[in-house]
C-alpha cells in the first residue's frame, strides 16, 4: 500500500508540474492547495530533493521546483524514493529482497504472486512519467464531459 508520505510527495509533485517550466513555489502554497500538512510536506520535499527530483532555494524568492522536466520523471522511482521497494514482501523485492524463514523461495507460492504482483505495480507506475499523471485529471474530465 502506498503510504502518505509517497502520496503526498506525488501530489506535490504534480503540483510542481503544473508550474511554468522552471517556476518554483513555497511550501507553504503546496500544502494549502493540496491539504497536506506543512511540516510532513518539508520532510517529503527533502527526500525528494535528496533523490535528485527537486531542488530548492532558500530566502523570500525561494522555493521547490523541479529539477527536470516532467517528462523525464519516472513515476515509480519516486515512489521508491520515498517508500523504498514496491515489493509487499521482502522475499518478492528485486532491490530489498530477503528471504523468508518458513518458505522454500522456488516452491512458495506466496512468494510466487507476490512477485507477479509487484511486477504489474512497476509496470505500470514505470511507464508513467510526472508529466502523464499531471495530464490524467484533464483526460478523466474530458472523458467525462464528452459522457455526458
Amino acid at each position: 500500500m502506498l503510504t502518505k508520505k509517497g502520496k503526498y510527495g506525488l501530489k506535490a509533485a504534480v503540483h510542481l508540474a503544473r508550474l511554468p517550466p522552471g517556476g518554483s513555489t513555497q511550501v507553504a502554497d503546496i500544502a494549502e492547495a493540496n491539504n497536506i500538512p506543512k511540516k510532513f510536506l518539508d520532510v517529503i520535499l527533502g527526500e525528494l530533493r535528496n533523490a535528485g527530483f527537486l531542488s530548492s532555494k532558500k530566502g523570500k524568492l525561494g522555493g521547490y521546483r523541479l529539477a527536470k522536466a516532467p517528462d523525464d520523471i519516472i513515476v515509480g522511482e519516486m515512489i521508491r524514493a520515498l517508500d523504498g521497494p514496491l515489493a509487499p514482501f521482502s522475499c518478492a523485492s528485486r532491490n530489498a529482497y530477503e528471504p523468508c524463514e518458513d518458505c522454500d523461495i522456488a516452491t512458495c507460492e506466496v512468494r510466487l504472486l507476490m512477485v507477479r504482483v509487484r511486477d504489474a505495480i512497476g509496470t505500470v507506475l514505470d511507464t508513467y512519467t510526472l508529466a502523464q499523471m499531471r495530464d490524467l485529471s484533464q483526460e478523466q474530465l474530458a472523458s467525462f464531459v464528452d459522457y455526458i
